[in-house]
């Protein structure tokens, strides 16, 4: 059974690699599981190859946890930017590759879990059908529905495994409608799975939406199930507002992107981070925030970031990242304070 401490922020690394980082790097700041993506991966090097090559954890040297999403946002992100990339059906999705827009590919709740039976993560997640932003009440039907469908052969698939076991997490859809985040709630609950991850665009596009939704779900799961956010984390007092909601589990790219365009979280702001880039900064020797334990602080000035950044030198991005993501594992570990009423996963 895979151990995890709750709570938890998962730095993520897409494509088997956080940004600028090594494992080592990760290792250093307390990252304790990381997340990739099975959509990712499925296309660049292949499901396939990762397995010939020993799985995920042997291809990237880390010996920690690691999750995958199944590739299911990035599949209605398609669809909603180029009818012409992806078409979704009742059965799956077909898609072509963002990479070339060339090769055809299809994917359905059988082939996107085998994809992550293959790469060998720890915790694999149902492909499901997201609720967009601004869906209205029949297409947020259409999508629980698919969702609970697909979920249902995802299971079957998973039971059937002879690889190995990971961890199945199910996926609450339902958008803004709190009878189809209820209804979907019980099903996914009905599924006995080890995990329940809340996903579409219900969470993470505004904060006091998504702990409302969170605290909604949490009422509605036993205490021993963690509830696994996905896409929450642009800011620190996100994640203090999603696990006082009663979340488990979040992850997002935003602490590493932000980094690399120049934005540091710093507590003293009201805005929660600087801009690295501001002239004010040129000749600033504070570190980038005082409270910071992180290496980068410990090592380097605001100047010589500002100095890096300026100059486009690779250095800055892995010393930004460094801080950025040490800043959110922190503030998850601080929340540890109060021992979290989930069990380990």
């Amino acid at each position: 059974m895979l151990k995890l401490k709750f709570p938890v922020f998962m730095p993520v690394g897409t494509a088997a690699s956080v940004k600028s980082l090594s494992p080592q790097d990760l290792c250093n700041i307390g990252a304790e599981i990381i997340l990739a993506n099975n959509y990712h991966l499925f296309l660049r090097p292949g499901s396939k190859t990762i397995q010939q090559l020993g799985g995920i954890h042997q291809f990237m040297h880390w010996d920690k946890p690691i999750l995958t999403d199944s590739g299911g946002f990035q599949i209605m992100s398609l669809s909603k930017d180029s009818v012409n990339l992806c078409r979704i059906d009742d059965d799956g999705a077909t898609f072509k590759s963002h990479l070339d827009g060339g090769q055809t590919h299809r994917f359905t709740p059988e082939i996107a879990t085998k994809s992550q039976l293959q790469i060998g993560s720890d915790i694999i997640m149902a492909f499901d059908c997201p609720v967009p932003e601004g869906a209205g009440r029949k297409n947020a039907e259409i999508c629980v529905q698919r969702t609970h469908n697909w979920l249902k052969r995802c299971v079957k698939v998973w039971k059937n495994s002879t690889l190995f076991t990971p961890q199945l997490f199910g996926i609450i859809q339902g958008g803004i409608y709190k009878d189809l985040l209820k209804h979907s709630t019980e099903f996914v609950l009905s599924q006995n799975l080890p995990g329940i991850a809340i996903g579409g665009a219900v969470v993470g596009s505004e904060q006091s939406q998504t702990a409302e939704t969170i605290a909604y779900v949490r009422s509605l799961v036993p205490k021993n199930i963690p509830i696994y956010a996905m896409g929450v984390g642009v800011k620190p007092s996100d994640l203090t507002s999603v696990f006082t909601a009663g979340a488990d589990m979040c992850d997002c790219v935003a602490p590493t992107r932000l980094a690399r365009t120049g934005y540091l979280y710093n507590h003293e702001v009201k805005t929660e981070r600087i801009d690295i880039s501001k002239a004010k900064y040129r000749l600033d020797n504070n570190p980038i925030d005082n409270s910071c334990d992180c290496s980068t602080c410990a090592q380097f000035t605001r100047a010589y970031l500002h100095h890096l950044f300026k100059s486009r030198e690779l250095l800055y991005y892995r010393l930004a990242s460094i801080h950025n993501l040490r800043v959110m594992l922190k503030t998850a570990l601080t929340m540890r304070k109060t021992p979290p009423q989930s069990p380990c996963v």
